[in-house]
């Protein structure tokens, strides 16, 4: 069986913490709860005919902890990056994520995850925007921890990417 460590990653409050509930235990917590440092889950799943294990590593928002959330990302075979879509700074963040993350470990697979797509009527980012990532080569899908759309595919995406790279 192969094991493949992936990070979460995101500004505070995207739903990190939310899409590991979803994706591993199949349920979205009600109640609102701040990552503390790093908490970790483990799922199987099938890629390419194989078993694969991901082991999550849920990663704390906080910006000020950056250096240390640095030191979390060695070993990773590649990382979710979750973006709220009713917050516009969260892209922001992710950006500058992805390009610190791949000074770190250099080009390794991910996925962005545009968050709470179920909160349509408090959208604050465009298809166009999204559109113009994709063509930067980002692979964009759209997730919502509380309905559960986009999860499953969002984390099985990531785990052939890293297959194939």
């Amino acid at each position: 069986m192969i094991q493949k460590k992936i990070c979460m990653l995101g500004a505070f409050a995207v739903g990190k913490t939310s899409l590991v509930s979803r994706f591993v235990h199949s349920i979205f917590p009600e109640r609102y709860l701040t990552t503390v440092g790093v908490k970790v889950d483990k799922k199987l799943i099938q890629v390419a005919g194989r078993e694969m294990s991901l082991i999550l590593w849920d990663l704390h928002g906080e910006d000020e902890f950056q250096k240390v959330r640095m030191s979390y990302l060695r070993g990773s075979a590649g990382y979710l990056l979750v973006v709220d879509r009713t917050r516009r700074a969260t892209l922001d963040t992710a950006a500058a994520l992805q390009e610190e993350t791949e000074r770190v470990l250099g080009p390794v697979p991910f996925v962005l995850a545009l968050n709470k797509s179920d909160l349509r009527e408090e959208w604050d980012l465009d298809e166009a925007t999204f559109a113009r990532l994709a063509g930067r080569g980002w692979t964009v899908i759209e997730t919502s921890a509380k309905t559960g759309q986009g999860v499953e595919e969002a984390f099985v995406t990531l785990g052939q990417k890293i297959v194939i790279s």
